[in-house]
């Protein structure tokens, strides 16, 4: 539920940066690297700076998040997801209070904006068995891809009588509701990116406020029942 709700947080920050700073898109990478060649190549010298600051911050945010992380693996602190998420709900709430700043100077919104992504995606990334990003989604619409045509030949496999153990059974079951999971978590994405543009045109980057709602609850989820744990785990046998 967590992983939904950071998901839809993420469209919502996604658009409102885009809409209200620089026209970039600040929680994934890969159109930022996109119009990064395109600038270098055309000489957009503004262009390239933007971009470059979204990469490096975006990096950097992940960065400070893994090593948060892996500090908590190493000294047992269980909810080491509260301090991330802290973190992220602090930059949301400085771009939030002085917005007209940034008309001025927009390279410092995108890179607060970039760095709560990178944050963020650090914070979170498994579900069960999945890989879960909660601020892109081109790797899990990659994935449903995938897990549909596992099902799509399974399921010819078990109406043809080709087998039909119990763990063939397990398994188709599993990757549905992996399959659905994973459009649940795209849908969010879809509609944090509605409910941003609609706010935004209410509130401007007031909207942001939105993200910040959710990344409270996070963290009072995370008091209750860890959401790092794993993350720590697998920062120890990395």
């Amino acid at each position: 539920m967590i992983a939904l709700l950071l998901t839809f947080a993420s469209g919502l920050v996604d658009i409102a940066g885009f809409l209200g700073v620089y026209k970039y898109f600040t929680a994934h990478l890969t159109g930022t690297t996109v119009q990064l060649g395109r600038s270098l190549a055309t000489r957009n010298w503004s262009n390239v700076l933007a971009a470059a600051i979204i990469i490096g911050a975006f990096v950097g945010g992940s960065v400070l998040g893994r090593a948060l992380i892996e500090i908590g693996s190493r000294r047992r602190i269980r909810r080491i997801a509260s301090i991330t998420l802290a973190i992220e709900a602090a930059i949301l709430c400085a771009v939030v209070l002085k917005p007209s700043s940034f008309a001025a100077r927009p390279y410092w919104g995108l890179c607060l904006l970039a760095g709560a992504m990178g944050i963020q995606t650090a914070t979170l990334t498994g579900i069960g068995p999945l890989t879960v990003h909660t601020t892109f989604v081109t790797g899990m619409v990659n994935k449903i891809a995938q897990l549909v045509s596992h099902i799509g030949f399974r399921a010819y496999d078990l109406m043809a009588g080709k087998s039909r153990t119990p763990a063939e059974h397990h398994h188709q079951k599993q990757d549905i509701e992996m399959t659905a999971f994973l459009m649940c978590v795209w849908m969010c994405y879809v509609a944090g990116a509605a409910v941003g543009t609609w706010s935004f045109m209410l509130w401007g980057l007031r909207a942001l406020l939105v993200p910040v709602g959710v990344l409270l609850v996070s963290l009072v989820t995370d008091q209750f029942r860890p959401l790092s744990i794993q993350e720590e785990k697998e920062q120890s046998e990395a």
